[in-house]
């Protein structure tokens, strides 16, 4: 049985930014934009899943090449309205399988979207594809949070990860067997109430280096964030990087 994907469509994209404005923020964004400028070094870079440029921007504008994909032409249009983007070259298909011209240092996919492929034949080929990007000794890099299964009591399915006075989300755990989680936030705004829901596959740390094996790449190293803080068993996240080791 499928999982529906959920449709980054023109609603979606217009509040995409102001709904992720925490992402924006120099403490969060900074750190990335300098770990990634340090891998890519002097070669370009391939965002999986580039949507409305966060990263890609300031990563650019630091000097690196940034090619980016997406699925989504809404997502695309919002990175085209902002300064500088006319610099990145964008390819619009799903970055489980679009290919796109060069070799490039670093491959990356922020911000839990390898999630949004909901199969785990579809994550193997997300790995499968940045490995064919990738020129010999290049990087693939995923950040993404740890599946929260501990704090999921026995017999419930539901977990609250964000309780305020103008944002409420949950995540609904609807099959513990394929992974599947829906993610539902509901925004509170002068003009009404906002709301959104999608599903995710979640994914183990192990099973990922797993699909690295596969994809002919190696874990290179492993964080609790981009400031290079310890993985821990604790650690409610990572930022992982694996390295070509194949022609």
């Amino acid at each position: 049985m499928s999982v529906a994907k959920v449709q980054f469509d023109e609603q979606i994209a217009a509040r995409y930014d102001k709904t992720s404005v925490e992402m924006y923020q120099p403490e969060v964004l900074n750190p990335a934009v300098d770990f990634l400028e340090e891998l890519a070094a002097d070669g370009a870079a391939l965002e999986f899943g580039i949507g409305t440029g966060r990263v890609a921007l300031p990563l650019n504008a630091r000097g690196v090449t940034v090619h980016g994909i997406d699925i989504s032409e809404p997502m695309l249009e919002q990175l085209r309205r902002k300064p500088s983007s006319e610099q990145i070259a964008v390819t619009v298909g799903d970055f489980a399988n679009t290919w796109v011209e060069g070799s490039f240092r670093l491959v990356y996919l922020v911000f839990n979207t390898i999630t949004n492929l909901t199969t785990q034949d579809e994550q193997v080929a997300c790995f499968i594809n940045a490995a064919a990007h990738l020129e010999p000794g290049g990087c693939f890099v995923i950040e993404v949070f740890v599946p929260d299964l501990r704090r999921v009591p026995p017999g419930e399915r539901v977990r609250a990860f964000d309780v305020g006075q103008t944002h409420f989300g949950f995540d609904e755990y609807t099959d513990f067997a394929r992974q599947i989680l829906y993610s539902h936030h509901y925004w509170i705004y002068d003009s009404g109430l906002r709301t959104f829901s999608a599903p995710y596959r979640y994914v183990w740390p192990a099973e990922l280096d797993l699909m690295a094996r596969i994809a002919g790449m190696a874990l290179r190293e492993r964080w609790a964030g981009w400031t290079r803080e310890p993985f821990t068993d604790e650690s409610r996240s990572h930022v992982s990087v694996w390295e070509k080791t194949g022609k």
